[in-house]
């Protein structure tokens, strides 16, 4: 998989933020000890919603919470106008709003469902929609506490209410490629590509989806999740979803390649060397696969950093620029005093540039360490006597 894979997008769609689940009550219940006392139900939702205006000039965009005074107010006053008219589809549809805005998302399930039953909602309307957040934020909050059944439950309710939401399509369709129903996993691919076409990770996990009966669930899963972790900007955790995938099943060539890469990033030669061991073993395996593990082998032994680093001079070398090249290599030497390749070509370049002494210098440096090393010692001489 490309590294842009890994940056698309914004390529994952956007998890929510912590969502409240709390609540196991057929009904809304009110989050307060103390009901307003109003006089109708007409009065009571006119203050629930200056209250709930109030409370959105007060807090900061985006911060609204139960917990906070003026949206409790405003939510205490849409239950009391409520149970002041249980049948008041202006109060149902406020109450469940309120929960919905202040992120206390069981609530708004129950709001919704207590406001469909009085006025059922056509698929996709405004408030099939608001419903459909709850649903989505509901499905993740069980995604993340391993609750793949009822996060699949709530996910299929959002896609019911909301038949355009590709975050609830995408969940949906991951959830299925972690539990281990690739064809139902393929088909919500094939809705949420319909809904963002061109989406490249969709297109990615849809391609997986299609081939994850080779790997098994337990590596699917492992995998899935720490791609998750590296959208996240969590690394280390990614690095180790990836390993246990690979570990899970042998034959994941691409979990072993993102191992690979992730471990080279962070500086783990050791991991990078095994990871793409791993992958250079597979039928398929790339040139690229070869590169990179003779630079985790090598990086093993010399250290990850001189080794890029003399990689990256000696291709300033094959492109001419001669004077980078030195530059490149001498840091090399810096890094890993004990690098005797480095060194050599070290020599080269100062040889090559008629720096006689300088190629002595770093000639007799690589021979020393390496006495075996016939081209270096040749050169040696050559530049001793300065020709």
């Amino acid at each position: 998989m490309s590294r842009s894979l890994l940056l698309l997008g914004t390529l994952l769609l956007a998890a929510p933020a912590t969502a409240q689940t709390t609540g196991q009550a057929t009904t809304p219940a009110q989050p307060a000890a103390t009901t307003p006392a109003f006089a109708s139900a007409a009065q009571a939702i006119t203050e629930a919603r200056r209250l709930a205006d109030e409370a959105r000039r007060t807090y900061p965009a985006g911060s609204a919470s139960i917990d906070q005074a003026l949206w409790k107010a405003a939510v205490n006053a849409a239950e009391a106008a409520v149970a002041l008219d249980p049948g008041n589809v202006d109060a149902l549809r406020l109450r469940a709003q309120l929960y919905t805005e202040v992120g206390f998302w069981r609530q708004a399930e129950l709001g919704w469902q207590a406001l469909f039953r009085a006025v059922p909602a056509s698929p996709g309307s405004a408030d099939a929609r608001q419903a459909a957040t709850a649903q989505y934020n509901l499905g993740y909050a069980a995604y993340t506490r391993n609750q793949p059944s009822q996060a699949a439950a709530s996910f299929a309710a959002c896609l019911q209410l909301d038949p355009a939401n590709a975050q609830c399509a995408t969940w949906a369709a991951r959830t299925a490629l972690e539990s281990g129903d690739y064809a139902g996993a393929q088909t919500l691919y094939d809705r949420a590509l319909a809904l963002a076409p061109g989406d490249r990770t969709l297109t990615y996990f849809r391609g997986l989806a299609a081939s994850a009966s080779r790997y098994g669930p337990a590596a699917t899963r492992a995998f899935s999740r720490a791609y998750g972790e590296l959208e996240a900007g969590r690394k280390a955790q990614a690095l180790a979803g990836f390993q246990e995938a690979a570990r899970s099943a042998p034959n994941f060539a691409e979990a072993w390649r993102e191992a690979g890469r992730l471990a080279l990033e962070l500086g783990d030669a050791s991991g990078a060397r095994t990871a793409y061991q791993g992958a250079a073993a597979l039928p398929g395996a790339t040139a690229s696969d070869r590169y990179n593990l003779g630079l985790a082998q090598e990086g093993e032994q010399f250290g990850l950093g001189a080794v890029q680093t003399f990689r990256s001079a000696y291709g300033r070398y094959t492109a001419g620029d001669r004077a980078g090249a030195e530059a490149g290599f001498l840091e090399a030497t810096r890094l890993s005093p004990r690098y005797a390749k480095a060194w050599a070509w070290l020599g080269r370049v100062r040889y090559e540039a008629k720096n006689y002494a300088g190629a002595a210098q770093a000639y007799g440096q690589a021979v020393a360490l390496d006495p075996s090393d016939k081209s270096s010692a040749y050169f040696l001489r050559l530049a001793q006597q300065g020709k």
